[in-house]
């Protein structure tokens, strides 16, 4: 979300007068949106429905963590514990939905809470009736392009992603999704848009770049469009180069910043500069690279042994 549409929406909360706020954004963005009142009664519920499904969520991932201590009875019944508080929540959503049918974003949220449990065809009526609730929302358009990008049809996944950008141009996570869709499914998106496999390439990358725009911050992002680069036919040095250049910058601990390290020395050592990429090398400390670390440097003695002359 923009800065400016985040301070106008926050606005908006504060003064609780959501009509003039949402006329405001639609001028400032050329979005037009529908703010909820906070203070109405079905919204009130609706967000005490989305902090239990929150809780709920977060409770089970604290169950189910592979580091955490369980004796032999959690164990044991730890997924009936999991099945009765996933059922819990389905059944907030069903008797809320049965009092407001029409909530869009109540459907889309039940979806979005199926799909984490593994109830891909609940989440996809769930999102296909909130997309008809809601035609005009971006997120219901990118929901079903997420299942479609694992379903299929993929053409429906180009679709339903390019029309939640088309409705709201201003998420990064819209474009980076149409972005890798489009770069994991070449063939597909070259007989869609009419591209030569390049020409896949470069629309992927350009979408990437677009969300990169919108999320300079975000490393993931930027280690994944950096991480394309040595998928493209024939790789891209280069470039992938001046990306994870880019990727380091959004690094926000040693553990980020030595996992760049190690493709700077990786690249530098494809561009035979055999210097540039020990450089880096030298900097990786964490042990949790080294199997990593080992292989380029022994590519990388084997480069200098048979190629002195390169420096």
């Amino acid at each position: 979300m923009s800065d400016v549409l985040a301070g106008l929406l926050a606005a908006a909360l504060a003064t609780n007068t959501p009509m003039a706020v949402s006329n405001l954004v639609a001028q400032e963005t050329g979005l037009s949106i529908s703010v909820p009142n906070p203070n109405d009664p079905v919204e009130r519920e609706y967000q005490a429905l989305i902090d239990k499904d929150d809780t709920t969520m977060r409770q089970i991932e604290a169950w189910t963590d592979p580091g955490g201590t369980t004796n032999e009875v959690t164990r044991l019944t730890l997924k009936q514990r999991v099945k009765a508080a996933e059922d819990d929540v389905r059944l907030a959503y069903d008797d809320f939905l049965r009092r407001h049918p029409n909530h869009a974003r109540a459907h889309l949220a039940f979806g979005a809470f199926l799909d984490e449990i593994q109830d891909e065809d609940g989440a996809f009526e769930q999102w296909k009736k909130g997309l008809e609730l809601d035609p005009k929302n971006p997120a219901a358009w990118d929901d079903l392009g997420n299942y479609f990008g694992h379903a299929g049809p993929i053409t429906n996944a180009f679709i339903y992603y390019q029309k939640a950008i088309d409705l709201d141009p201003t998420q990064s996570v819209y474009y980076h999704n149409l972005a890798v869709t489009i770069y994991m499914y070449r063939q597909d998106a070259e007989q869609f848009y009419h591209l030569s496999e390049q020409d896949a390439f470069d629309k992927a990358l350009a979408l990437y770049r677009e969300a990169i725009k919108r999320a300079p911050d975000d490393f993931i992002l930027a280690s994944d469009y950096a991480e394309c680069f040595y998928g493209t036919n024939p790789p891209r040095w280069e470039q992938g180069l001046v990306a994870w250049q880019d990727a380091l910058k959004s690094a926000h601990d040693d553990t980020e910043r030595e996992g760049v390290y190690i493709h700077l020395a990786r690249i530098n050592w494809k561009l035979n500069r055999y210097d540039e990429s020990q450089h880096w090398l030298d900097q990786v400390t964490n042990k949790g690279y080294a199997v990593l670390k080992n292989r380029i440097a022994r590519n990388l003695h084997e480069a200098e042994t048979n190629h002195p002359d390169i420096r």
